[in-house]
């Protein structure tokens, strides 16, 4: 299976997901946890722990995806590797395709924008592609880097209480703690941003404007993925001459112009008011 007809199967099944996840009028069906003598507790609405559940709700769907299309599922098998997910082709096991999923809020008052999400480190096994260190398989192995996401609307926290413990027969009464799904999936480098996605960590940041991440159409999308590989290993690593002595390039327009690109492929960030 190329990597042609693995993104079309891939984005056919991700349109499906919806239904698995959402009622009828759009909330989360998760509604909570419940525990031996049937008494529900409410999940927080913290962003780590919706994004470990809405991850195990997916999961059996990703499982019969895999199936289907003759693939064999390896997951990460530390907390801090990348990807989340492995597919490996069943028939040749050289074919692989990474699959990170991705969660990320609508900001309040802001329906265009979201809260964006980190896209994996740019350190050693972004930039030596034969390293195995934190990843399940050398980068230069995967046919192609995907994020399968979700973006979602948090539930007013003045609905919520997760202090109270619900019976069985209240299931219906519980606020879910998020609702409104929107799943996309795209190759990682589409939704790149030139911005770190942390403070002290080497993650890739990812845009935050939520039509151009529905579209793919991050600030590479139109230089293209060889772009996306040669700034992100560089970044913070190129020192030029500047009017306060030197700097480090940081960002897409001053690396594009050291290597005497084109700055009108650059796809510019969009600016949202609220």
């Amino acid at each position: 299976m190329n990597k042609v007809e693995f993104e079309d199967k891939l984005k056919q099944f991700v349109k499906t997901l919806q239904e698995h996840v959402s009622l009828e009028n759009g909330d989360w069906s998760v509604k909570g946890f419940i525990d031996y003598y049937q008494n529900i507790y409410t999940i927080s609405a913290d962003t780590k722990i919706v994004s470990k559940i809405l991850e195990i709700h997916l999961f059996p769907h990703i499982l019969k995806f895999a199936n289907d299309n003759g693939f064999k599922v390896v997951l990460a098998t530390h907390q801090n590797y990348y990807p989340d997910i492995s597919l490996v082709y069943a028939e040749d096991d050289t074919i692989r395709f990474a699959v990170d999923i991705k969660t990320t809020y609508r900001k309040p008052n802001m329906p265009n924008k979201c809260n964006g999400f980190t896209l994996g480190s740019h350190g050693e096994y972004f930039v030596n592609r034969s390293s195995s260190k934190n990843i399940q398989f050398p980068y230069k192995t995967y046919s192609a880097h995907y994020c399968l996401g979700i973006i979602y609307d948090r539930a007013d926290s003045f609905t919520l209480d997760e202090t109270r413990i619900y019976d069985l027969k209240d299931l219906q009464a519980i606020t879910s703690v998020i609702g409104n799904f929107q799943f996309f999936v795209s190759e990682k480098w589409k939704l790149a941003s030139d911005r770190s996605g942390s403070g002290n960590t080497a993650n890739i940041g990812s845009i935050d404007y939520i039509p151009d991440i529905l579209t793919g159409n991050g600030p590479f999308s139109n230089l293209g993925e060889e772009w996306f590989d040669e700034y992100w290993m560089n970044y913070k690593k190129i020192i030029v001459p500047d009017s306060d002595g030197t700097k480090k390039i940081s960002n897409l327009v001053d690396f594009v112009r050291y290597k005497k690109g084109d700055l009108s492929l650059i796809v510019k960030r969009k600016k949202v008011k609220k």
